[in-house]
């Protein structure tokens, strides 16, 4: 009872310094919401005051993420050690056993035994000391990083639990309640080499479909059970059976299946269609993606016909969303012809419910009208700051993050491949606020956007067209910081996506709540 006459002595204070019109039109929680965005705004400048805002900030989701990519090195130098795997003596790349020569050497204990050869290696294996910002080229960052994947690939492929569990802390960190995640079992890309290896026509994919469905059954129990086995390993490793568990067993993580797309046709086809199977087969899978680098030749050659391939399978597995890779190009890198219409084909021809960066899209032809249609029919552009910066050279004023917002379009934060960047959701959040000017509402609408656009299963607690403004009827007169009753508790229980959102808006009830007390805690004084 006293700390809800304090909290409600501390609420009549503040809405006192709104002004009259505040103090009698606002709600506690509307109060509580004006004072973090104040704060925010008073603190942009401020960068150790910055970070510990947006740190604290429930963020909802991470909504393009690459599972490879997302562990630091320290964690992936460490698993290697656990697993026995070697390292390079000239510090480049982790390596399957034996480490029986001078030229690999053991990764267990490497950093207390070399550290100078565990420092070459963490610059091997993500972006650390690798040059960066105005005037470095961009092709000297965008060679390290995908070159980092091929580095660490013993220790990625071999342990997807580890990757997993260490991915699902990090979210807890952050504050994060959901984590979809691209990441394949073994099976799929064994059914692309499968479809490779067999004497098909890549210009009939009738007939390609048909020939190799009798093979997708086997595939499919095999990718199954390999998912099993991710899961239950990285709940051992949090330890998700103890009373205390890692607050990363929390994290909801669903997954989508991908075709590596600078492969011969045939095997992005057979990895497509396998993605696409399983996503349809199994609901931790909710979507589909394409990746690798989409300035690669053979990425930028066969790009038509792996968007067709999209549309053909999209046919056989209508229930699959597609969140594509599209438009993480820049002039220079590849020629003006190439920019000129890889986001529109996604969204037009490949069905992309999400894009994937975008960072091309001023050079699309008809950009206007494709701006206009991206927010007519909500395909949600992934902001990647921080992989924009290192890999393109975009940053700051150049990235088209407020081109998008201005035209409508929703967009959500995320990172990318996090380990090899050497960040973490927050550092994009920073960058948002810093680069681009967002405010609190903003980042607010971002984090909810992480959830509503996500390919989560189940009905939405927001109705159409109106995220955080409007609830779905059944619990437009429940308070979002009470406990849901009746039909709402009801769709809340039924909906994955419904519960995540009903958590994250008692997260940033109880985050606002918090903000509101933080000058009185740090003993803040006017500046």
């Amino acid at each position: 009872m006293l700390t809800d006459l304090l909290s409600c002595h501390r609420r009549l204070a503040m809405l006192a310094t709104l002004g009259a019109g505040a103090l009698l039109m606002a709600t506690p929680a509307q109060a509580d919401e004006r004072r973090t965005a104040d704060h925010l705004a008073d603190i942009r400048d401020r960068p150790p005051e910055l970070r510990m805002f947006l740190q604290r900030m429930p963020k909802g989701g991470d909504i393009h993420h690459h599972l490879w990519g997302a562990p630091w090195p320290e964690t992936l130098l460490e698993e290697a050690g656990k697993t026995g795997l070697c390292v390079h003596a000239d510090g480049s790349a982790i390596a399957p056993p034996p480490c029986d020569d001078d030229a690999l050497v053991p990764a267990e204990g490497l950093a207390q035994r070399d550290s100078v050869l565990y420092a070459d290696l963490l610059n091997a294996l993500s972006m650390r000391n690798t040059p960066t910002g105005p005037g470095t080229p961009p092709i000297e960052g965008h060679d390290h990083f995908f070159a980092t994947f091929d580095r660490f690939a013993p220790v990625a492929a071999g342990s997807p639990g580890a990757l997993l569990s260490a991915s699902q802390r990090l979210a807890a960190l952050d504050h994060q309640r959901y984590l979809e995640t691209m990441s394949n079992p073994g099976a799929l890309h064994a059914f692309g080499a499968m479809a490779q290896s067999r004497d098909l026509d890549i210009n009939d994919l009738d007939a390609a479909f048909k020939a190799l469905s009798p093979a997708l059954e086997s595939h499919l129990h095999e990718a199954r059970e390999e998912v099993d086995g991710m899961f239950n390993e990285a709940a051992t490793r949090l330890g998700c059976d103890r009373e205390e568990a890692a607050p990363g067993c929390d994290v909801t993580v669903r997954l989508q299946g991908f075709a590596v797309r600078t492969q011969a046709p045939m095997a992005v086809f057979g990895e497509l269609m396998m993605a696409f199977a399983l996503a349809d087969a199994d609901p931790r899978y909710v979507g589909v993606n394409i990746v690798a680098p989409e300035d690669h030749p053979v990425a930028l050659a066969d790009y038509d016909r792996h968007m067709q391939m999209l549309a053909f399978l999209s046919n056989h597995y209508p229930e699959v969303p597609r969140a594509l890779h599209a438009g993480e190009l820049t002039l220079g890198l590849v020629p003006p012809f190439e920019l000129r219409d890889h986001i529109r084909k996604a969204v037009e021809v490949g069905g992309a419910r999400r894009i994937g960066h975008g960072v091309s899209i001023a050079h699309e032809q008809g950009a206007p009208q494709l701006l206009q249609n991206m927010a007519e029919q909500d395909v949600v552009v992934e902001i990647n700051l921080t992989s924009n910066d290192v890999i393109l050279g975009v940053r700051g004023a150049d990235h088209p993050l407020n081109l998008y917002r201005d035209a409508g379009v929703p967009l959500v934060l995320a990172t990318d491949d996090q380990g090899v960047s050497r960040i973490d959701l927050t550092r994009e959040y920073e960058r948002g606020v810093t680069e681009h000017g967002l405010d609190y509402p903003a980042l607010k609408q971002m984090a909810r956007n992480s959830l509503e656009y996500s390919f989560l299963a189940g009905e939405s607690l927001w109705a159409d067209g109106n995220v955080g403004d409007t609830q779905v009827e059944a619990c437009q007169d429940v308070a979002l910081e009470n406990t849901p009753e009746g039909d709402c508790a009801r769709l809340i229980e039924a909906s994955d996506r419904a519960r995540l959102q009903w958590q994250l808006e008692q997260d940033l009830v109880a985050f606002e709540d918090e903000v509101a007390q933080w000058p009185s805690m740090l003993g803040a004084s006017e500046r």
